[in-house]
């Protein structure tokens, strides 16, 4: 049995196509009990960004994908023990953690936050990744 499982792997020249990059990578690994979960932006999994210039519709796209991550790993929202996020200005933490709160409600995890100059494409505003378990009862349940 393998160690660890990965999650949609890709290639960022399909990820990046205005850099000239060739990294394979991939948007989440279950180890063990234990899902890490790539940074998440307002882009969906076709490429399509959601919400040009809105930290809240990009909040709330990104957090569409950790779910589908999650439950694609065997875990699910309410299992994230620690989340980072990184907004490219304090003036969206409001919107940004707002939104995030919203689907985390009841969850409590960990934070930390950040503010950045910037991230990969200069159209995301804000970027979360998260930790999360599979508790022992729902192990075999994927």
């Amino acid at each position: 049995m393998p160690t660890h499982t990965r999650i949609r792997m890709f290639n960022t020249k399909a990820t990046y196509p205005n850099q000239s990059l060739d990294n394979d990578l991939c948007q989440a690994v279950r180890a063990g009990n234990t899902v890490y979960v790539r940074g998440q932006v307002g882009t969906d999994f076709e490429g399509r960004l959601v919400g040009l210039g809105d930290p809240a519709a990009q909040a709330n796209q990104a957090m569409k994908n950790v779910k589908q991550l999650l439950e694609e790993a065997g875990s699910h929202l309410d299992h994230i023990v620690k989340t980072t996020t990184y907004i490219t200005d304090p003036r969206f933490r409001e919107p940004v953690y707002r939104e995030v709160g919203r689907w985390l409600k009841g969850v409590y995890p960990i934070s930390t936050g950040l503010v950045v100059a910037g991230l990969a494409q200069p159209e995301w505003l804000m970027e979360i990744d998260v930790i999360a378990v599979i508790p022992d009862d729902e192990e075999g349940a994927q």
